[in-house]
């Protein structure tokens, strides 16, 4: 795999951490919708595990925007020392 096929791999993967963190808030405001439906029906069962759920799904959530963020920094500091800028310039002249 050459230098510009990399560069295309992390781009992909950091594509693939938005759709995450995006899944990921998805899911929170889905879970806070069904709190505040549960305000109507009080029941106890949602009250006490729809918390839980919460706080495991935001954990996840914080777990996978730091990860995405360091990748970011990996794959800018990649792009720098590998004078990608160069590479892909030589290619769109082929």
């Amino acid at each position: 795999m050459d230098k510009l096929e990399k560069l295309e791999m992390m781009e992909k993967i950091l594509r693939e951490f938005e759709d995450l963190r995006n899944s990921q808030t998805s899911v929170l405001k889905k879970i806070s919708k069904i709190e505040a439906d549960n305000i109507n029906l009080g029941v106890k069962l949602l009250e006490e595990k729809l918390p839980d759920i919460f706080f495991a799904v935001d954990s996840n959530l914080t777990l996978v925007s730091e990860l995405e963020e360091h990748f970011q920094e990996h794959r800018d500091k990649f792009f720098k020392e590998n004078n990608i800028a160069a590479l892909q310039a030589e290619r769109n002249k082929e």
